[in-house]
């Protein structure tokens, strides 16, 4: 068992409920996600090299592949959400993995047989975004039905530190994989875990309840507005989302300028800049493995603005790295700067999913997603704009400060004043 499994496992008799590590429909789910979160870090790096290397793609066309795999996040994100209400999420999410599953497998086959285009490529990334962008939604939707309110920060907790031990561990297994088995066929690596994923999807007891058929006269833009609205006209939920959104774009500024800092101003060899990187993965499986200890001891309610404007504050010691041995104290900011996002990040969808009705969960799930992430492409853009204008070491300082000012949203929020994140009604308890 891993030290982080560890301190997962430590946390759990502190809260209250049984201990999920004796849930078995819980673990299967985890378990499954875990081996795919692992299969999608290796294609983050497989998919560019097998562009460049194989395809002589240029930098454009590089580029262009990256955006289009997160482009179906800006286009479908809202109508996915309705669509997901209207249906059984976990057969949504056995399917999309199925499809992923083909769609990621079918560039191993096209190379192994030297048919394999850009046009492809970019075929693939779009589409297999579709399918993450319904799959997620699925999934942060689901969790609150086969676990009971009770349980979500310990849930949330466990998935966010899988994400990041796959941001840690990804990379190095993807970079192994291509010098075994080359580009294309790390990627087989990827398919394969869609079908570990499914299979224990498949393994699942628990019958999700049937979710309530929309009117037949109701459109789907009315259903959209209806998830928008609950966002937007909640006192609470909209302040989360301007926190997360302008701590994304800020986030977006300095995931912009890591690399141009370390390189160029610090003088680190590229060698060296993925283990040095590894701070931030290190940050957020702490972060994930102690969110619920922390909001026991906090409050589950407190610990929203705390974790922004208390535990981030002194990620800004990344911007004062220099030559030599100061280069430590950029991976020591930047992993304060994912620890504290990663106990803000399960502790706000912790809080979404506690207040926000079951026949709503996907609409607003979407919604917040929809706005959330538009943000980070635009703070990339801001970044290199600001690096260029002002200063790479200035624009880093301003991204550092920015992402912590965002907590200033939730602070000024009816959650200042509240210890804990209240019970949800007896009827949406059990969803």
């Amino acid at each position: 068992m891993t030290e982080v499994a560890k301190d997962l496992q430590d946390v759990e008799p502190e809260l209250d409920g049984p201990s999920l590590w004796r849930q078995r429909d819980f673990m299967l789910l985890w378990g499954g996600q875990t081996v795919s979160e692992m299969g999608s870090a290796v294609t983050q790096i497989a998919l560019p090299l097998l562009a460049v290397v194989a395809l002589q793609a240029s930098t454009l066309e590089v580029g262009l592949l990256t955006a289009a795999t997160t482009l179906a996040f800006a286009v479908i994100a809202l109508p996915a959400g309705a669509i997901v209400d209207a249906r059984p999420k976990r057969s949504i999410m056995m399917i999309c993995n199925v499809l992923r599953l083909v769609l990621i497998g079918s560039i191993p086959v096209a190379s192994a047989f030297g048919v394999l285009t850009m046009a492809q490529l970019y075929a693939v990334a779009v589409a297999a975004g579709v399918c993450t962008v319904f799959f997620d939604v699925s999934y942060q939707s689901y969790v609150p039905s086969l676990i009971g309110a009770d349980r979500l920060m310990a849930a949330n907790g466990k998935m966010g530190a899988t994400q990041a031990f796959a941001q840690l561990g990804g990379p190095s297994l993807g970079g192994g994989l291509v010098g075994l088995l080359g580009a294309a066929g790390a990627m087989t690596a990827d398919a394969l875990s869609y079908l570990v994923s499914v299979l224990s999807i498949l393994g699942i007891r628990k019958r999700e309840e049937p979710p309530p058929a929309p009117r037949v006269d109701e459109p789907l833009r009315r259903r959209i507005t209806e998830g928008l609205r609950f966002v937007v006209g909640h006192s609470i939920l909209r302040r989360v989302v301007a926190c997360t959104g302008t701590a994304n774009l800020f986030s977006g500024m300095s995931a912009a300028l890591a690399m141009v800092f370390l390189i160029r101003v610090l003088h680190v060899r590229p060698a060296l800049t993925g283990l040095i990187m590894a701070g931030a993965a290190i940050g957020g499986m702490a972060g994930g493995a102690f969110a619920g200890r922390l909001a026991k001891r906090i409050g589950s309610a407190r610990i929203i603005w705390m974790s922004m404007l208390v535990f981030s504050a002194p990620q800004v010691v990344a911007a004062m790295a220099f030559e030599g041995w100061g280069v430590l104290l950029f991976p020591l900011g930047w992993g304060i700067a994912y620890f504290a996002g990663m106990v803000y990040n399960v502790a706000q969808l912790s809080y979404r999913q506690s207040v926000t009705p079951p026949e709503l969960m996907g609409r607003m799930n979407a919604a917040v997603r929809w706005v959330v992430w538009g943000t980070m492409p635009l703070g990339g853009v801001l970044g290199g704009v600001l690096g260029t204008v002002i200063g790479v070491r200035p624009a880093l300082w301003l991204a550092f400060i920015g992402s912590w000012a965002a907590g200033w949203f939730v602070f000024f929020s009816p959650l200042r004043h509240m210890r804990d994140v209240p019970k949800p009604a007896s009827d949406h308890a059990s969803q």
